[in-house]
């Protein structure tokens, strides 16, 4: 068995570290102090392809592999725990059920 990361699954997981050391880091403390919602930071999460990582590029996903969408949840969840939630709900629960309901 292979257990190395593959360059695509590195640069997923690169890029939510990036985003996480240089913008997340910035309010994540305030944030979590007066209870205020990352919305900006979702917008931008969504727009960089974190939501609908593992879903079928026919319905408008990433079609990543399960790897990279651990990899990045990872990240997120180093620093922001309620980024990382709002991540895991949209691709695990909302895109995943999604896919299923339509090939039945």
């Amino acid at each position: 068995m292979n257990f190395k990361f593959t360059e695509e699954q590195l640069m997923v997981r690169d890029a939510a570290r990036d985003y996480t050391q240089t913008k997340i880091i910035e309010d994540a403390i305030e944030r979590d102090e007066k209870a205020i919602s990352p919305t900006e930071h979702i917008k931008n999460i969504k727009d960089l392809g974190f939501f609908g990582m593992t879903t079928d590029p026919n319905y408008n996903g990433g079609g990543m592999d399960t790897i990279s969408y651990c990899l990045a949840l990872e990240e997120f969840a180093k620093l922001d725990s309620s980024i990382a939630t709002i991540v895991s709900v949209n691709n695990s629960l909302v895109c995943w059920g999604c896919q299923l309901l339509e090939k039945t």
